[in-house]
């Protein structure tokens, strides 16, 4: 997984920090989370291809997650574009979309569907051989969603060395990938675990957007590789933080900790702060493993 920050700044956006939007390439996919102003214009700037987004997935109709989208799926017809968009995102984003569109007499020329979400309970969203999204319900001020992308245990890795010593033909490897018993060249039965290592672990990225202090995730983003959690004020400023239902880093760092994460990145600062290793510092005296969201940093996960 690569994931590549191109916002991540809450409310009005700056000449120097954009508010959120993200991109996840995962097993040949490349997941846009979040659109907000500007989206487009670092997906330029940091040469995102736009023809491979495909899905992109909506946390909250607050402007500053997703004020973006009209003008990209614009730009995308501007481009010629031919292949499909799904879009994901709460109830209204399609009548908002579509409104947009409508007056501005630019209806695209590729087909565009939206799956619009209401549950209050995990849903599955996207899946294919390779890789899951799946809900994250959140507490915030309007309906939102936080995204779980998992990847799938891919095949058997292949050890040629034992299959050449155990005298198992070249015809057979993909079989045998796929954990499938196979014949020597004499007909007996070689075990696949005798020709094979285990696939490479599946990672798995848990996206929290905008949300309060909200335990209750803390089962269904258990063990993830990494964990994406808002962190718009500082502990001096929790009671900020409970009015507008948003999350200090403390709380990102104790979510992260009682979850068992590998990485917490944090994001979506008030622009209240000057100095965003505060932060760092804050979510670190709960858990080490913390790093800062940055426009155009790149984690590989």
């Amino acid at each position: 997984m690569k994931l590549t920050i191109l916002g991540c700044h809450s409310a009005a956006p700056r000449w120097d920090a954009n508010p959120t939007a993200q991109v996840l390439e995962v097993k040949g996919h490349l997941f846009l989370i979040d659109c907000a102003e500007g989206t487009q214009v670092q997906l330029r700037r940091f040469k995102i291809k736009f023809a491979r987004i495909k899905h992109i997935f909506i946390s909250h109709l607050h402007g500053d997650h997703f004020f973006g989208l009209v003008g990209l799926i614009s730009t995308f017809r501007l481009l010629g574009r031919e292949a499909d968009l799904h879009i994901y995102g709460p109830k209204g984003i399609k009548e908002a979309v579509l409104l947009q569109l409508k007056l501005g007499k630019s209806y695209t020329n590729y087909s565009l569907y939206f799956h619009e979400l209401e549950s209050d309970k995990p849903e599955l969203l996207f899946e294919d051989d390779k890789v899951m999204v799946t809900t994250i319900p959140l507490n915030h001020r309007v309906y939102t969603n936080g995204f779980l992308i998992t990847e799938k245990l891919g095949e058997r890795i292949l050890n040629i060395e034992k299959a050449k010593e155990l005298s198992v033909e070249m015809a057979y490897y993909s079989k045998i990938k796929q954990g499938f018993d196979a014949p020597d060249k004499d007909g007996n039965t070689v075990k696949n675990s005798k020709i094979t290592f285990d696939p490479s672990p599946s990672k798995t990225y848990a996206y929290c957007s905008d949300t309060a202090y909200f335990p209750e995730i803390i089962p269904q983003i258990k063990n993830s590789s990494c964990l994406y959690h808002e962190a718009t004020f500082l502990q001096e400023h929790l009671g900020l933080a409970k009015k507008t239902k948003h999350s200090t880093a403390e709380e990102a760092a104790k979510i992260a900790a009682s979850a068992n994460v590998g990485k917490l990145i944090l994001g979506h600062y008030s622009g209240r702060y000057g100095d965003y290793d505060l932060f760092m510092k804050e979510a670190q005296a709960f858990f080490i493993n913390t790093e800062l969201a940055k426009d155009g940093r790149i984690f590989e996960i």
